[in-house]
């Protein structure tokens, strides 16, 4: 496919940030397609979820190995618990948005409108699909290059400043307990997509006021970000 000029001049800035040029400039930009820019745009066939699959495994290769290197002291129990934290959609957003990658995204205008260029679920896939493809072009070496460069010691950092909490949830739930007696709340505001691939956005209130937002694959996971987003909002915890 055609790559327009404009559309090539966004992808070489990214090449700069990732300090790789790729040789396929095709295999780049498929790594941005969403699956809802297809139904608006017949050019395109395919998108990044390919990508997605691929890089999922290669991150998580490259991450336990790099775990294994780093902490040579530690027990599987450990290694398993820092690997769950690191391969995970909260740290692969938390990087796309290092890298920017919202800003590359092709998608539907439905999808961009309700704010899927900055959506943790959409931004951790195309964090997966980037890698699938740094992988497919470049190989091993230079994903692990890529990744210890620009991701892997800045999230272990991030973890260990414990701002990846494994259930924020029942952080608000404490705190809502503690400091206000009043009860925590979710609510569904809607369901989006087919019923093999749904998308839910959640509210979560205190005292009858929202609080905060999120949204997820299953309820639990929605409720877990709108969690996260009312704690930010209280100032309880870092973006």
């Amino acid at each position: 496919m055609q790559i327009s000029k404009n559309r090539l001049s966004l992808l070489l800035e990214l090449e700069k940030v990732l300090n790789y040029s790729f040789k396929d400039k095709n295999l780049l930009n498929l790594a941005f397609v969403h699956r809802s820019y297809l139904n608006e745009n017949k050019d395109y066939t395919v998108s990044n979820e390919r990508l997605e699959f691929l890089g999922d495994i290669v991150l998580g290769f490259v991450v336990s190995s790099e775990l294994f290197r780093q902490f040579p002291n530690e027990d599987e129990g450990f290694l398993t618990k820092i690997r769950s934290k690191v391969v995970c959609e909260e740290s692969f957003a938390y990087a796309s948005r290092e890298f920017n990658l919202g800003k590359y995204l092709l998608l539907g205008k439905g999808e961009d409108h309700f704010g899927g260029r900055d959506r943790n679920s959409i931004l951790a896939d195309t964090f997966e699909a980037l890698f699938g493809a740094i992988y497919l072009d470049g190989g091993l070496n230079v994903v692990i290059d890529i990744v210890n460069a620009n991701f892997f010691d800045e999230v272990v950092k991030q973890i260990n400043k414990k701002i990846f909490m494994e259930d924020y949830k029942s952080t608000l739930q404490e705190y809502s307990h503690k400091n206000t007696n009043s009860s925590v709340k979710y609510t569904i505001l809607k369901e989006t997509g087919p019923d093999h691939d749904k998308e839910f956005f959640m509210s979560v209130s205190l005292n009858n006021k929202e609080v905060g937002y999120g949204n997820g694959k299953n309820k639990k996971q929605a409720e877990q970000h709108a969690a996260r987003d009312a704690l930010i909002k209280m100032g309880l915890i870092s973006e």
